[in-house]
């Protein structure tokens, strides 16, 4: 069937048919991360959901452009116009250049994403390498009257955009009670008002990452970055802007004002999709609240809410085990209960390569039982259509994996399905598993150990002097380029040269 792609439009707040600015060409821009530190499971949930709307929108055969950020400068603590750039700071505390923090983290982020399977983007480009595209979009909201300049910093003025736009129109906020709930704090007596947000700040002294511009040697506002990098490669409006749910407001808010205040005039993305949060015991899983745990603490089991370690599959099943606007709660159980349906979905491909073999196009085909299986394939694709549901897609393979279990244990003969019925539910499992939800076989255990097993036989076959075995157990470990050696202080093995 052809498959029909509806998408939650954050900005629209409802359900509508994807139907990209300019098919087959897709542009997709996702907020990624402040590179200050170790990537934790909250990082995992944004970059593994939008990972899967990558990759199926390649699948429903889309050209897509996918663009990333790395966010290297401008980003100042609590997200706000105020303190340290939390990457100083990281460089501060470990005597370090900031960008040597910067390419540090970037490296960890992109090591652990690759063992979740996460594809990379297209282009990920970094705030401190698009000043001049920053400066200039800064210009033209100057120009049309939206922003001011105060001793060398530059804020956008948020009450003057209102009174021809709508500030508040992706995250739902009223600006009366904004501006009722919004105190004045120390630091921000240059803003006209308490909702004005910084385009460019002039740097202190001792600020160390700046750039030249034309109101003072500064660094852009961290909302700035998107708006800009987004417009360079995506053009001014484009297909779909994605991030986690944090990030609505003030962040997303703010691209949505720049670019209509700029001379792009636009809402900058046609659809805004945001996932949900990771949360531990119903918080918020964050840096910020000191509860989050790092993907390497979760793949080596070193950390005191761990009982155990946990794969990366198994991560990657947990998150999508639900469905990404919906919150996902961390717990041990949870996370063993993932491998379980990971392990699940890995046998089903063992069994379907097995199956292959089988079908035979000699038999008396079962209409029924064919309908029931094409039926079941269908089901499959109806969670990733209905707003990019992995859940309901899981629940549906797991659905179709029973009767492919069924025809291998002989409980529904083989010869009553057709090479066509058989190569859909064969393509439909595997196309799911492996190229959109983006699941892969993990090595089983591990090979040392596994190699020190084979040698306890090997020894015990010389002692047994049961030498067929002991040759038989050489030559095969040869063919995997090990070579045994009888020590005089025991048994050992070693690559061969």
């Amino acid at each position: 069937m052809q498959q029909k792609l509806n998408l939650y439009n954050t900005l629209t707040r409802k359900k509508e048919e994807f139907e990209p600015l300019h098919a087959p060409f897709v542009g997709m821009y996702v907020c990624g991360p402040t590179v200050y530190g170790e990537p934790h499971l909250g990082h995992a949930r944004s970059a593994v959901t939008f990972d899967v709307l990558y990759r199926y929108l390649k699948y429903l055969g889309y050209t897509v452009r996918y663009v990333r950020n790395v966010t290297d400068v401008g980003h100042l603590e609590n997200d706000a116009d105020e303190g340290e750039d939390k990457i100083q700071k990281r460089a501060k505390l470990e005597h370090l250049e900031p960008m040597e923090v910067v390419q540090h983290y970037t490296n960890i982020y992109h090591e652990e994403l690759r063992k979740l399977n996460v594809l990379p983007p297209d282009i990920e480009p970094r705030a401190s390498g698009h000043i001049i595209e920053q400066i200039e979009m800064i210009q033209e909201i100057l120009k049309n009257g939206l922003a001011y300049e105060v001793n060398g910093s530059v804020y956008f003025d948020v009450p003057a955009y209102n009174k021809g736009h709508h500030y508040g129109k992706l995250s739902g906020r009223n600006i009366d009670d904004l501006l009722s709930n919004t105190r004045a704090t120390e630091g921000q007596e240059e803003k006209r008002s308490p909702l004005d947000f910084a385009l460019w700040k002039k740097a202190s002294p001792q600020h160390i990452m700046r750039w030249p511009s034309p109101w003072s040697e500064g660094f852009p506002g961290w909302h700035l970055e998107c708006s800009a990098m987004s417009r360079k490669y995506l053009g001014i409006t484009f297909d779909i802007h994605g991030g986690g749910l944090d990030l609505m407001f003030p962040h997303h808010e703010c691209e949505i004002a720049q670019s209509q205040a700029s001379d792009s005039h636009t809402d900058a993305a046609k659809y805004w999709v945001h996932n949900n949060m990771i949360t531990v015991n119903g918080q918020k899983m964050g840096k910020s609240l000191g509860n989050f745990i790092n993907l390497s603490e979760l793949f080596s089991g070193n950390h005191a809410m761990l009982e155990e370690k946990y794969s990366p599959m198994t991560i990657r099943f947990f998150i999508l085990q639900a469905h990404y606007r919906s919150t996902l709660d961390f717990s041990n159980e949870a996370l063993q209960a993932a491998r379980k349906g990971y392990t699940k979905l890995m046998n089903g491909l063992r069994v379907l390569a097995k199956l292959s073999t089988a079908v035979e196009d000699a038999g008396t085909p079962d209409a029924q039982l064919n309908e029931e299986l094409l039926k079941l394939s269908e089901d499959c694709f109806r969670g990733m259509n209905d707003d990019l549901n992995t859940a309901r897609t899981i629940a549906a393979l797991f659905n179709l994996l029973k009767k492919i279990n069924s025809l291998y244990l002989g409980q529904l003969p083989m010869a009553a399905i057709t090479r066509g019925t058989f190569d859909t539910i064969r393509s439909t499992y595997t196309q799911l598993v492996l190229d959109v939800l983006g699941l892969q076989e993990e090595p089983s255990g591990d090979v040392e150990e596994m190699l020190e097993l084979v040698l306890g036989f090997y020894k015990e076959a010389k002692e047994t002097k049961a030498y067929d075995k002991v040759d038989h157990i050489r030559a095969e470990l040869k063919k995997q380029g090990i070579v045994i050696k009888d020590l005089k202080t025991g048994i050992d093995w070693a690559y061969e040269e």
